[in-house]
């Protein structure tokens, strides 16, 4: 079982914004931001094209800097940190980005391995934690394969396996199942759902796709039937999954599932309708 750590997360907030503010020339793409990412919890975040959305996982790694306001990741603030710290911060953020982002020269299993490469971690030390992340996503036969060689979805699947093998704290998706069919979104759904309710990895994750975020609100991951299953009518459980809804570079809702259905916001109701 991957485990993620709790490294500056004692707090309860694993990230948070605070009046963060972003604008590129004449477009002001973040106008006033704040959020907070409780431990163990997955954020979703909803909104049209241009809306900020992957520009929040952007600020969150420091790979871009807020012009106002104030960003802490795992206890650390990264909106002034050296480029110096900010690369030890990341080794503790996982990372999946649009289309995999894999390396198409390399391996399944150096591209999994890569990071701990990286960090000069033993050769038998590396393999056994790529085969253990592979078996996360069920793909350990995949080892010797090239990205070339896999389907959209099981390249997905290889990037969740990267982004979880140094057993990060939190991890960032962005647009996890963009341009997957319904039945592969299903799956690589079932894998976020299973690193949040087995690894306890807090989480944010960008997705276009309505269905998706309500999948995970209404789900829980069975370790024994090793499967994704929904939460029953009047059973009470916490799936540990809230909403985050941006419009004109400004947070509209910040709520769980239950709490957007009852929205009376025209323009929310229009949205996800």
């Amino acid at each position: 079982m991957l485990e993620a750590g709790t490294n500056g997360a004692s707090s309860g907030s694993v990230i948070s914004f605070e009046d963060v503010w972003l604008s590129f020339e004449d477009n002001h793409v973040l106008r006033g931001i704040s959020f907070n990412l409780p431990l163990g919890e997955t954020k979703v975040f909803f909104g049209i094209a241009g809306s900020g959305k992957s520009t929040i996982l952007k600020l969150a790694l420091g790979l871009l800097k807020p012009d106002k306001g104030r960003i802490t990741v795992l206890g650390e603030e990264v909106s002034s940190m050296p480029e110096e710290d900010l690369f030890e911060l990341r080794r503790k953020v996982g990372m999946v980005f649009q289309e995999s982002a894999l390396f198409d020269s390399l391996t399944v299993e150096d591209n999994v391995a890569y990071r701990l490469r990286e960090e000069h971690v033993p050769e038998d030390e590396i393999h056994k934690r790529v085969v253990e992340a592979l078996e996360f996503v069920e793909l350990a036969h995949t080892l010797k394969k090239f990205p070339s060689e896999l389907s959209g979805g099981m390249r997905r699947r290889v990037a969740i396996a990267r982004a979880i093998i140094t057993k990060p704290d939190t991890i960032l998706y962005d647009s996890p199942t963009g341009g997957l069919d319904p039945i592969t979104s299903t799956r690589i759904i079932e894998l976020v759902v299973k690193q949040r309710d087995v690894s306890k990895t807090s989480a944010l994750l960008v997705t276009h796709r309505l269905q998706d975020a309500f999948t995970m609100a209404t789900s829980y991951f069975d370790v024994k039937a090793n499967e994704m299953r929904p939460v029953k009518p009047g059973e009470h459980r916490d799936t540990n999954t809230s909403f985050l809804i941006l419009r004109d570079g400004k947070v509209i809702f910040d709520g769980s599932g239950p709490e957007l259905s009852r929205t009376q916001d025209e323009y929310i109701q229009e949205y996800i309708s």
